[in-house]
């Protein structure tokens, strides 16, 4: 077997993010096009936010969609979880700088274990994240455990382009133009891994069918980015 098509232990870890974490703003900007954003804006409103909620925003990061969900409702409170330690640092000085700062925690966990009681949230969101899960469907279930049965859960994942015009040039952009631009911005192995990753990840029918199989309710798929972006929306299901 060849040793590149490996995947090293680290990779996809908090650790691999750790050394990245600077980068990882300015990398979604440009390897998205910028239309990360409006896809976060996607998942916190599909979140259906009300002001006493209480939402957990799982792989976190740098806290970009716990900044938007907060900024949507005031009194909405939210707690970001993160593997990487540099991740959260990253985030918490972007928390503290902003209106927000009251508004989100910022905390570090695996999404296999999440350390909180059953039903103790109103919503979750996860951006960008459950590809990196090595467990998924393990991860699934504690979302599902966490969350009160009609909260939304929402979570945002990369995947290969469609079929079509629009899904061509988008496999282009993917293929040959990311690779470049991420192996200067990431490094090549980190990127090696992103690109990995984002090919391997189940289609969007797949992972719907993993998410029902574990105790979840899929209300909704939609695409975007003519497919190089999912938005999954579902509710656990009743006991």
């Amino acid at each position: 077997m060849n040793p590149v098509t490996l995947q090293k232990p680290e990779d996809g870890s908090g650790q691999m993010f750790d050394r990245i974490a600077t980068r990882y703003d300015l990398l979604n900007r440009v390897m998205s096009l910028g239309m990360d954003r409006a896809w976060r804006n996607a998942a916190a409103k599909a979140l259906e936010l009300k002001p006493s909620h209480r939402i957990l925003d799982l792989a976190t990061g740098t806290a970009d969609l716990a900044l938007v969900i907060a900024s949507r409702m005031e009194g909405v409170k939210v707690v970001g979880l993160d593997p990487s330690k540099e991740m959260l640092a990253v985030g918490r000085r972007k928390v503290l700088a902003s209106a927000q700062a009251s508004q989100v925690e910022l905390v570090e966990g695996d999404a296999q274990a999440l350390p909180f009681d059953d039903s103790s949230f109103d919503g979750l969101s996860m951006a960008f994240g459950i590809r990196n899960v090595p467990d998924r469907p393990k991860a699934l279930r504690e979302m599902a455990r966490v969350v009160r049965r009609d909260g939304r859960i929402c979570i945002l994942e990369l995947s290969e382009p469609g079929d079509g015009i629009f899904g061509g040039l988008a496999r282009f952009y993917v293929h040959v133009v990311i690779p470049r631009i991420g192996s200067i911005l990431s490094g090549e192995r980190e990127y090696r891994y992103l690109q990995r990753s984002i090919a391997a990840f189940p289609r969007a029918n797949e992972f719907a069918d993993v998410m029902r199989s574990s105790g979840l309710q899929v209300l909704s798929t939609t695409s975007l980015g003519f497919g190089a972006c999912h938005l999954y929306v579902a509710t656990p299901k009743e006991s």
